[in-house]
């Protein structure tokens, strides 16, 4: 499986979108999507189940969004980065920030 330049705890910023320009952590990804938390968010009517515990009412829940509309946040700058995969020389593969060169993976 090729490795994902976009992973689960990452720090990323819209750059596309109703919510371009806002940042957020990536909670979970699925294929080719992520959910963000705090970010395209939708208002969901649920049903009440009460054998669950969950109750009743209009939600607002993270919605998923694709990848191509999300950058890593880059600490150094403050800015979305482009990021690219790179192997060492001892044979790791990491990713790296394509405008300083810096590598993501410590």
């Amino acid at each position: 499986m090729a490795m994902s330049k976009i992973k689960q705890g990452d720090e990323v910023v819209v750059a596309a979108g109703k919510d371009k320009g806002r940042r957020g952590e990536v909670i979970k990804v699925l294929e080719g999507k992520l959910l963000v938390q705090g970010v395209n968010m939708a208002k969901k009517h649920q049903k009440p189940n009460p054998a669950a515990g969950i109750g009743g009412g209009i939600i607002e829940k993270e919605m998923p969004i694709d990848t191509s509309n999300v950058m890593l946040l880059n600490p150094a700058t403050g800015k979305g980065d482009r990021v690219g995969i790179k192997t060492l020389e001892d044979g790791r593969k990491v990713r790296y920030f394509k405008s300083n060169g810096e590598v993501v993976d410590a």
